[in-house]
């Protein structure tokens, strides 16, 4: 059966063999397919199944049916969508609730190098709009699992609020289609009244910077150590160092609800 290239991503290939997806497999691969049977096993519908391995290595999970972003530019208009980010909000809680209980195999490895232990979700870590899959105005999912790790809920949700809301800067994100730069405090909120978030809003912006920086770190350490797919998302790293200076300048009332 012939490979079809799926478009997008710019860290990994993956490929589709009839209707599972074919990617290369990772070291942490194993915990993440622990991972996604535990959800599956939990009734959770918005995440691909884990299906093991081809005769290649390659990992090997079903193909969530959808619309992506792909290679579109700017993005498409349901990426800026009140109803989408809405969407997203709800999709994290849901998450989030379904691996307070999840038990890792031995010898758990994650991407983020982190462990499971009490107090922390699963998260997906990536939940952006680039890893979105959609159905019309629905969002059916998200895809490419392989940076999924344990973190507190604020740490996951902070990094969909940086491309979702999004904060990170005008002219990064200006380019892929959003202009309602005034709206930002109002599609923060909505994504966190969606999730059900309970926490002090302020302190959460606190967090966001701290993903900022934390993730433009690993970007660059990841490049500086010969990774070739970090050194292909450095943009993403310069966007990070720009959305956490300008996040630290926002006023308090951006954060009252």
């Amino acid at each position: 059966m012939s490979e079809v290239r799926l478009p997008g991503g710019q860290t990994t290939g993956a490929v589709l063999v009839g209707d599972v997806v074919h990617k290369p497999a990772a070291p942490w691969t194993a915990t993440v397919h622990a991972l996604l049977r535990h959800l599956e096993h939990a009734g959770f519908d918005g995440a691909p199944r884990a299906l093991g391995f081809d005769e290649q290595g390659r990992e090997m999970i079903t193909y969530l049916p959808g619309d992506t972003v792909g290679e579109d530019w700017p993005w498409p208009p349901w990426v800026s969508a009140e109803s989408m980010l809405i969407q997203v909000g709800r999709w994290l809680r849901r998450l989030h609730d379904a691996t307070v209980g999840f038990v890792p195999p031995a010898g758990e490895r994650w991407f983020i190098g982190e462990a499971v232990r009490p107090g922390l979700i699963v998260g997906h870590q990536d939940a952006a709009p680039y890893n979105a899959v959609v159905d019309g105005d629905r969002l059916v999912g998200f895809c490419d699992w392989g940076a999924a790790g344990p973190s507190t809920r604020e740490f996951d949700l902070a990094l969909s609020a940086l491309w979702w809301v999004p904060l990170c800067p005008r002219d990064a994100v200006e380019p892929l289609g959003f202009h309602d730069f005034e709206g930002r405090s109002r599609r923060l909120h909505l994504l966190l009244d969606a999730y059900g978030y309970e926490g002090d809003r302020a302190a959460f912006g606190a967090v966001i910077v701290q993903r900022a920086r934390r993730q433009a770190a690993a970007i660059r350490r990841m490049a500086e150590g010969g990774d070739p797919a970090a050194a292909r998302v450095m943009f993403v790293a310069r966007y990070f160092e720009a959305a956490a200076s300008d996040v630290e300048m926002l006023p308090d009332t951006f954060w009252a609800r």
